[in-house]
């Protein structure tokens, strides 16, 4: 056999070439993402410590202690799309990484669509990221409940703790976005030391709850906890959102790999590490916490939920000590999601297709970040917030909202995906930076593309479906019901009015190139000389 077909820009040795090939994007973005930090940005988006404390008592509430099996089949599901990812991240290395696949696979139209889904969707999440501030700061300190005061209840699903929630999303976003301005090392740097303490907040939680059980494991073959009257199929559907809500943004990976060092190589496997860790960790600490818990049926799990759980079995002092690990967690979760987000619309924008694409496709000459990007995403996700500041039911209907466009946005992936693979058109071929062929599922990827559709599929109706429990907390308001295919008609609706106005009145095609390795000269950064 011959040697496999080298990477755009790649020389034979596996290394980088030292000129660009003629159509490929010029390289702007500056590479200063390791091994870890690549992983600690899809763990940092999925962030079981942020993502479980924030659900954990919504998925009690709706299916009680055998909620807990929602989520090893989540994970199944989710890691046949991220084997499919990591396929897809090894040939094509690009900011704008759902995007660009898609328009690879799909066409430009379909690919454009797809992006602008994502785009909206990660907003979305950035707003539900901030939102968790509330499910832990007033556990650390109640001063963190300002509206209202120490003595107001700081529940989400109360109007003084929704207000709140608001405030606190809106200052860490501030933050955030301070950060993602500064650069893409500083913003590296954070994140990793975020997923250190965030691992070892996880480890340290799961050990002591394992040590102080009120009950067995078998805790999790019963309903203990469920308040509902009707089948409890239904019910464990509902709960689903909690294990669905936390295990995506595994691909943050492939949205940083334009400022990855040996993207090719690195990417597939951290796409992969990010969701095994996170699906591990998740496990052992929804079980720990509901062995621990004083009471299932007293209603303080569903409403406290981990929080609760922490500082009623390890006393105020060790169980704010351990929700300061929390709080960490939710900074770097944050901050990851807006990264991703930020990274979609530059990546749309260099090639046209975005509004105002001239200026959201500069990269700063001082950081090598695109700065404009980032401000956008946190200001979007900040008037998602504030818009909703008056409706208590902002928490949960956002988080099943922004998670169902995700999953409609992945859906639009691996359909095309296993489209090209049913017509016998195999991905490129190639190896990575070392010499090595690039990663690749060989004949298992037919089945786990097709397992792939049909899950992200049925979970994308699972998550949109009209549950008034979700989306409508008033119990009468239909608009609010039925606000996910409406929210998601009209996102639609907005986006084709654009792209049809861009496409067939301006005679606008939307560019689709290549990708080099190729790193910025060392001569862009000159040092003046001394008189």
């Amino acid at each position: 056999m011959g040697r496999p077909e080298l990477a755009p820009g790649q020389s034979p040795d596996g290394g980088v070439t030292t000129s660009p090939a003629p159509l490929g994007y010029q390289q702007e973005l500056r590479r200063g993402v390791g091994s870890f930090a690549s992983f600690a940005a899809g763990f940092s988006f999925v962030s079981i410590l942020t993502t479980v404390f924030q659900l954990f008592g919504l998925g009690f509430a709706l299916g009680g202690a055998a909620f807990f099996w929602t989520w090893p089949l989540v994970f199944a599901g989710q890691l046949l799309v991220a084997l499919c990812f990591a396929e897809l991240a090894a040939r094509w290395p690009i900011s704008g990484a759902i995007y660009q696949w898609s328009s690879r696979l799909a066409g430009t139209t379909a690919g454009w669509f797809v992006g602008w889904i994502m785009i909206i969707g990660q907003i979305l999440t950035v707003a539900a990221a901030a939102i968790a501030a509330q499910a832990v700061l007033p556990g650390i300190w109640s001063g963190f409940q300002f509206v209202g005061g120490p003595g107001a209840d700081p529940s989400v699903g109360s109007p003084t703790g929704a207000q709140n929630a608001v405030l606190l999303g809106c200052l860490l976003l501030v933050l955030t976005t301070v950060v993602n301005v500064l650069g893409i090392r500083q913003m590296a740097a954070a994140t990793s030391i975020g997923v250190a303490v965030e691992i070892v907040g996880v480890i340290v939680l799961v050990l002591v709850l394992f040590f102080l059980p009120e009950r067995g494991p078998e805790v999790v073959a019963h309903h203990t906890g469920w308040a509902g009257h009707g089948g409890y199929m239904g019910a464990f559907l509902a709960s689903s959102l909690m294990a669905a809500y936390v295990m995506v943004g595994f691909d943050s990976a492939g949205e940083l790999a334009e400022e990855t060092h040996n993207p090719r190589r690195t990417t597939p496997r951290t796409i992969l590490r990010a969701l095994i860790i996170s699906g591990v960790g998740g496990a052992l600490l929804i079980l720990s916490g509901l062995m621990a818990a004083s009471s299932l049926t007293d209603g303080n799990l569903a409403t406290g939920g981990l929080s609760w759980v922490l500082t009623d079995r390890l006393g105020d002092v060790l169980g704010r000590l351990l929700l300061c690990c929390v709080a960490v967690a939710v900074f770097a979760c944050t901050l990851a999601v807006q990264t991703s987000g930020a990274r979609m619309i530059y990546s749309m924008a260099r090639e046209g297709s975005l509004p105002f694409h001239r200026h959201l496709a500069k990269v700063s000459a001082r950081t090598g970040t695109p700065i404009i990007t980032s401000v956008v995403v946190g200001v979007g996700a900040a008037i998602a917030l504030v818009v909703n500041i008056g409706q208590s039911a902002i928490f949960t209907a956002l988080s099943s909202l922004c998670i169902a466009m995700l999953y409609l946005a992945y859906l639009g992936v691996t359909l095309p995906q296993l489209v090209a693979r049913i017509r016998h058109r195999g991905h490129p071929e190639g190896v990575d930076e070392t010499g090595r062929p690039l990663f690749s599922l060989g004949r298992w990827g037919l089945a786990v593309n097709t397992l792939a559709v049909v899950y992200g599929a049925g979970m994308t109706v699972n998550l949109i479906w009209p549950r008034p429990e979700i989306y409508d907390l008033t119990g009468g308001t239909w608009w609010l019901r039925w606000s996910a295919l409406l929210f998601i008609g009209l996102s639609l609706a907005v986006g084709a009015a654009y792209f049809l106005a861009r496409r067939l009145h301006r005679g606008i095609e939307l560019k689709h190139i290549p990708h080099t390795h190729v790193e910025p000269p060392v001569a862009a950064e000159t040092v003046a000389e001394p008189a």
